[in-house]
């Protein structure tokens, strides 16, 4: 018989894990504010970057400011970051020239790429009920954005930057869990924010400011309310990748996310969900439940 017991590695990748979900479900519900109100995304960008610092710095004073600056930790380090930042400037360009209701849900799959990747090279393995909640949470990361609207698409330059963004953050968690094996997290996520901020100036090139940017409260202050949410919840992640399996961690923070983020967005809109996005929440209701039960026990990881 299956034991349920919480062992305290599994509770410690399961408590980061959820509060990345945590985090960046409440992130995404209020990330779009910014640019609703007049300012840009390249902008929200460079907001970004900087709400990494303070995280960055916070964890750096803990570990007694120690940076590992051996070769293979720095290239892990900025290969991550270089991953995840490259990936948004890619993205940036791919929402322009393509839809972004298919742009979307095309890249919510990124953890596929991770769990074949974690599966093949990690050799990490699961339980029956973790395996039935990577499926579901499959089956349920396209739903949320996916809105089947407009004239047919032909697949151009947009899908192929689309894939590109997906492959590049599919394989920015996959190095994560791969670089916690040698490196300690407070290096990684030092390297993620170097990238971050070294990739500034390519966010400033790609903003027009030949128009109007509203610089006031609802911009630059309202995005860096909401988008140390998104680096603190970064920062968790590769806490939750440290101590847990990529084929989890990944699967339920990419479908819990979204799940929260529809859930406070139709709460806050006093609408019903139908279509789709009902379809979402309940496959990733299923997923996130099936992927914290599953025992994290040895005898139970067999596939």
């Amino acid at each position: 018989m299956t034991t349920l017991s919480m062992t305290p590695r599994r509770a410690g990748w399961l408590m980061y894990a959820l509060t990345t979900t945590l985090l960046w479900g409440v992130w995404g519900a209020f990330a779009g504010l910014p640019s609703q109100h007049g300012f840009p995304e390249t902008l929200i960008y460079v907001v970004w970057a900087l709400t990494m610092v303070p995280p960055a710095l916070f964890v750096l004073a803990r570990s007694g400011w120690r940076v590992r600056r051996d070769g293979r930790s720095i290239g892990y380090g900025l290969t991550i970051g270089v991953l995840g930042a490259g990936g948004q400037m890619v993205l940036f360009y791919a929402v322009k020239a393509g839809p972004a209701y298919l742009i979307f849900p095309l890249i919510s799959l990124s953890p596929v790429l991770t769990i074949v990747l974690s599966f093949l090279f990690l050799r990490e393995r699961t339980g029956a009920m973790g395996i039935a909640g990577i499926l579901l949470a499959i089956c349920a990361l396209p739903l949320f954005d996916y809105a089947p609207q407009g004239a047919p698409q032909q697949y151009g330059m947009w899908f192929v930057l689309a894939l590109g963004v997906l492959v590049a953050w599919g394989l920015q968690a996959y190095f994560i869990k791969l670089a916690n094996a040698s490196m300690d997290a407070e290096s990684i996520f030092f390297y993620m924010t170097l990238s971050a901020l070294i990739f500034i100036p390519v966010a400033l090139a790609m903003t027009d400011f030949s128009q109007p940017i509203n610089y006031g409260p609802s911009g630059p202050l309202l995005a860096a309310a909401t988008q140390i949410l998104n680096a603190v919840g970064a920062l968790t992640l590769v806490y939750a990748f440290r101590h847990g399996k990529a084929l989890m961690v990944s699967p339920l923070v990419n479908a819990g996310a979204p799940l929260l983020t529809t859930v406070i967005a139709l709460a806050l809109a006093s609408t019903v969900p139908t279509g789709f996005r009902l379809a979402g929440i309940v496959l990733s209701l299923a997923a996130a439940l099936l992927l914290a039960l599953q025992p994290d026990d040895s005898a139970d990881e067999s596939t």
